[in-house]
């Protein structure tokens, strides 16, 4: 059974929290934008220039009141900074009861009634170790080296045996309220009919609600285990690694020096902490701001000025997508980009599109990356992206063969 949260069940865009929800369908216009590092620019125009009409809100005792009472852009960017983010203006925007959505989410099937055929590594474990080690040769400071921290990722090719909803995934997706879940058309951006980007991310790139700004960035992971005392083993380990918390300082120090020339304060105040979902264990910092009077870029443009962050990247931030551009086999495409939604006033989220599929009838990619700092390891880093392939199938409802998994890896 499929459910539709929206009675039409097209979605362009949706994003489903456990304290609201947005969905959006129709596409009433489209923004022309170059490349990710013009969305401000763009963004600003558009709304200053009067386009953006009025959107179309269910105002039926099942809603709330829409917290952003201002016309909706919604849409995402690509991990590439030069290549053009997908930023529309929808025909409707609906909001919901997180713990509407969540109740819905509970009639999903257990398992998707699809299952794989084909799964195919690129690149595979062997081939995904030897560019760790190379990363790993360029990271070394004996050799003068000036990179600090890259994030290197490698996908999953499946073909299932018919045709996979997107919905049904999301719907699965949903159960899990630790993490973000969001559908995203692609369609606009890639010319491929079909194309949906899916998936249920942990991090917080950015949000703002007026002069405060939000930033919950992750770095550092760990599978979760079902035994308890594993579990907490792991937990810990992950706490007290050196190189984990070495690599996560680095994604808070960029994060804290991009936004610092837009605000009036800056803080920190829980630290370091460790943050879970229903299967990783991850470091994150909770980073909190004000914005200056007049420096009050969008969320979209405060999500394009912070992205990518070392968290999907590196670090220094060139000299990681020069190696990332230079290593990795396959174009990210929008993994590792960044969904979410601004208003007319500014305000807004965006999340790092992490933990994601993306879909066309009987094909599905996923990807997962793994953060190379100076002692890691190319096994290690192997079994992390394996950890949260299998992570992400477990959550898709997809269950794949130990054969072909191991074919795969």
């Amino acid at each position: 059974m499929v459910i539709y949260l929206y009675p039409e069940g097209v979605y362009v865009f949706a994003l489903y929290q456990k304290e609201r929800c947005v969905e959006t369908t129709g596409i009433k216009r489209k923004l022309a934008i170059p490349a990710v590092w013009e969305t401000e620019h763009a963004v600003a125009a558009h709304f200053a220039a009067g386009k953006d009409g009025e959107e179309t809100v269910d105002a039926s005792e099942s809603r709330i009141a829409d917290p952003a009472p201002h016309s909706l852009l919604v849409g995402a960017l690509p991990f590439d900074r030069q290549a053009a983010p997908l930023l529309i203006e929808p025909e409707t925007a609906s909001w919901r009861h997180g713990v509407e959505a969540l109740a819905l989410s509970a009639q999903a099937p257990a398992r998707l009634p699809a299952r794989p055929v084909r799964l195919t590594g690129e690149p595979d474990g062997p081939a995904y170790a030897r560019i760790v080690a190379e990363a790993l040769r360029r990271l070394d400071r004996r050799e003068g080296a000036v990179l600090r921290k890259v994030v290197l990722a490698r996908s999953l090719h499946i073909v299932m045996d018919r045709p996979v909803d997107p919905l049904a995934i999301a719907a699965r997706l949903m159960r899990d309220n630790s993490v973000t879940t969001f559908l995203m058309d692609l369609e606009e951006a890639t010319g491929l009919p079909g194309h949906k980007m899916v998936g249920a991310t942990p991090e917080l790139l950015v949000a703002r609600k007026g002069s405060q700004v939000l930033s919950h960035p992750l770095a550092g992971s760990a599978p979760r285990s079902s035994d308890p005392a594993a579990d907490r083993a792991a937990a810990d380990g992950l706490l007290h690694s050196e190189k984990d918390q070495r690599e996560h300082s680095l994604v808070v120090e960029a994060i804290a020096d991009m936004l610092a020339p837009y605000c009036s304060a800056l803080t920190m105040p829980e630290g370091t902490t460790l943050r879970s979902t229903a299967s990783m264990w991850h470091l994150g910092t909770r980073i909190e701001g004000r914005l200056k009077n007049g420096a009050m870029p969008s969320a979209a443009g405060l999500a394009a000025l912070l992205h990518p962050t070392p968290a999907v990247g590196g670090m220094p931030r060139q000299a990681a997508l020069d190696c990332i551009r230079e290593l990795e086999p396959q174009d990210r495409g929008f993994y590792a980009g960044a969904v979410g939604w601004t208003d007319r006033a500014g305000d807004g989220e965006w999340y790092v599109s992490l933990r994601c599929a993306e879909l066309r009838d009987k094909q599905l990619t996923l990807h997962a990356g793994a953060g190379i700092v100076a002692g890691s390891d190319p096994q290690s880093e192997v079994a992390e992206t394996w950890a949260k392939f299998r992570a992400i199938l477990q959550g898709l409802g997809i269950e794949a063969d130990d054969s072909l998994m191991e074919f795969a890896a």
